[in-house]
């Protein structure tokens, strides 16, 4: 898996004064198998729908989205502390940092 930290969700002031923003986090991926490789772990549970999915590349949680109603991968980061996921979406190949606020192309 290639990495390159690709964007920020830093503000312009903030990118001015670090135009390069970094992951800090890279050393925690692992080479993870998805836990439920169906969907969102939580809402197969509860027969929920989501939208899109997200892989814990620390743990191999699969959860929902923000743009679900659950958004379980986030809750998941806030229950864990695992900071990074990637995309579980067919053809997706971005990641994002939760902790450091940038996204990562994990081509």
């Amino acid at each position: 898996m290639r990495l390159r930290v690709v964007a920020s969700n830093h503000s312009k002031a903030n990118q001015m004064e670090d135009p390069m923003p970094a992951c800090t986090h890279l050393d925690q991926i692992k080479n993870v198998t998805p836990r439920t490789p169906n969907g969102c772990e939580e809402c197969l549970k509860s027969g929920d729908r989501w939208v899109h999915l997200r892989l814990c590349l620390e743990c191999g949680h699969v959860g929902c989205c923000d743009s679900s109603k659950n958004k379980h991968a986030t809750k998941h980061f806030h229950a864990t502390k695992h900071p990074i996921i990637r995309s579980f979406q067919p053809g997706e190949t971005w990641g994002w940092c939760y902790v450091d606020e940038v996204m990562l192309d994990l081509d």
